[in-house]
C-alpha cells in the first residue's frame, strides 16, 4: 500500500465518527450578554446600536431560530453517544450545543464533565426519546508511542464551516508548553505535553481527532499559533483516555492536586534569576493580583513547600524541561503520598508528607 493509499484508508476509518459541534442562543441573550460587556468596549460605541435594536438580517440561524455562534469538532468514543472534544469548544454555559453526526443527523448536547487541567470535554448525545442510531466510534491509541516525523492527519469543521475537512503533515515536536484560552473567563492557562504537528488545524478543528496512518486517535486537535505557519497543537489522547476511566469509574474526573504554581528550569531561566541549578520545578506565582505561588490549604502549603523552593525530583525522578513535574504527577492517583527532592534556600532536603488532593472539576 503506498502512503497515499495510507492516508486514504486512515480518513475513511475514521470520518464516520468525527462530529461537528455548533453553539446558539437566543438574540436576546446576546443584547443582554452586549449590555453588560458595554462599558469595557466590547461591543464598541458604534456597534452597541445594532444590538439594541430587531436582530439584523443575514445572521446565521439554527432552524429553531436562534442565532449560530460558531462550532468545533468532535468524535465519538462511544456507541451510547459519548464524544470527546476541547473545554473551550463549549466554554459557554449559556449556549446550547448541537451535533451534526456524519450522516447529517443532529440531536442536542449534554456537558457531563471538563477536565479541570486540560482541555478536554466530555459530551453526551442526548437523544430526547428519539432511536438511537448505529454509531461509529474511533479507535484510541493511548499507548502507541510517537516519533518525531511521523506522519499524521487532522480532521474537523474548519472554520466552522467546511465540515471534515482532511489535512496531513507530521509531527514536529512532544511535550510541548503553550498558553491558550480554554474558558469564558478569558485568563490563559498553561497547557503542556502537547503534540505539535504541521498538519493544518483551522478554528473550528478544535476538538477533532488527529490520527495516526492506521486511523486511530493519538490527539486532540486544540490550538494553533496565530501569526505563524503550520504551527498546531494537540492534546495526548491518553489524558482524554484518563477522564474517560474516571468519568466510568467515579462519576466524575479526578486529577491529583499538588496545588503549586512553577517555571521549569534551563540554563537561561536559572541565569535569570541566578540559581544554583539549572533544572527543576522552581516555584514562582504568575504576578495576577491576589495569586498565590503555593496554593493556601493544599497538599504542597501541607507539606511546607514555599515561593522560591525549587522541587528537583519527583519519586526520585528527576524533574526536566523534557520530564516535567505535571507528566510525573499525570501517573499518580489521588491519595498518593509523593517524596520530592526540594532545594531551599541553597539547602537541600526531602518532604515526604505530601499527599495529593483531588483537584475538583465543576461537572455539569
Amino acid at each position: 500500500m503506498t502512503h497515499e493509499e495510507q492516508i486514504v484508508q486512515a480518513v475513511k476509518k475514521i470520518m464516520p465518527a468525527v462530529v461537528s459541534i455548533t453553539a446558539a442562543k437566543d438574540w436576546e441573550v446576546l443584547q443582554e450578554a452586549a449590555r453588560k460587556l458595554a462599558p469595557l468596549g466590547f461591543p464598541s460605541p458604534e456597534e452597541m446600536p445594532a444590538m439594541e435594536g430587531p436582530m439584523p438580517e443575514g445572521i446565521p440561524l439554527t432552524d429553531d431560530g436562534k442565532v449560530r455562534l460558531g462550532g468545533g469538532s468532535g468524535f465519538l468514543v462511544d456507541k451510547s453517544g459519548i464524544i470527546l472534544t476541547n473545554r473551550h469548544v463549549v466554554a459557554d454555559p449559556e449556549a446550547e450545543y448541537t451535533v451534526i453526526l456524519d450522516n447529517e443527523l443532529s440531536f442536542p448536547l449534554t456537558v457531563v464533565a471538563n477536565d479541570p487541567i486540560h482541555d478536554v470535554a466530555i459530551l453526551k448525545v442526548n437523544m430526547e426519546g428519539r432511536a438511537l442510531p448505529d454509531l461509529s466510534v474511533a479507535s484510541l491509541a493511548e499507548e502507541k508511542s510517537l516519533e518525531l516525523g511521523q506522519t499524521v492527519i487532522a480532521i474537523g469543521n474548519a472554520l466552522g464551516e467546511f465540515k471534515n475537512s482532511v489535512s496531513t503533515g507530521v509531527i514536529s515536536g512532544l511535550s510541548r508548553l503553550i498558553s491558550a484560552i480554554t474558558d469564558m473567563s478569558g485568563k490563559q492557562e498553561r497547557l503542556r505535553g502537547l503534540i505539535q504537528t504541521d498538519a493544518a488545524i483551522n478554528p473550528g478543528n478544535s476538538g477533532g481527532p488527529l490520527i495516526d496512518l492506521d486511523g486511530n486517535v493519538i490527539g486532540i486537535n486544540v490550538a494553533i499559533v496565530y501569526g505563524a505557519q503550520n504551527i498546531g497543537f494537540a492534546i495526548p489522547i491518553k489524558k482524554a483516555v484518563r477522564d474517560l476511566a474516571d468519568i466510568k469509574e467515579h462519576g466524575r474526573i479526578r486529577r491529583p492536586f499538588l496545588g503549586v504554581r512553577y517555571v521549569l528550569l534551563n540554563k537561561r531561566i536559572a541565569d535569570r534569576f541566578q540559581l544554583s541549578v539549572s533544572h527543576g520545578a522552581y516555584i514562582l506565582k504568575e504576578g495576577i493580583p491576589g495569586d498565590h505561588a503555593v496554593i493556601p490549604g493544599s497538599a504542597a502549603d501541607k507539606a511546607g513547600l514555599k515561593e522560591g523552593d525549587i522541587i528537583l525530583t519527583c519519586n526520585k525522578k528527576r524533574i526536566t524541561e523534557k520530564e516535567t513535574l505535571e507528566d510525573m504527577l499525570e501517573g499518580l492517583t489521588v491519595g498518593d503520598e509523593v517524596r520530592f527532592g526540594i532545594l531551599a534556600g541553597g539547602i537541600r532536603r526531602k518532604i515526604t508528607s505530601a499527599r495529593l488532593q483531588e483537584h475538583m472539576e465543576k461537572t455539569l
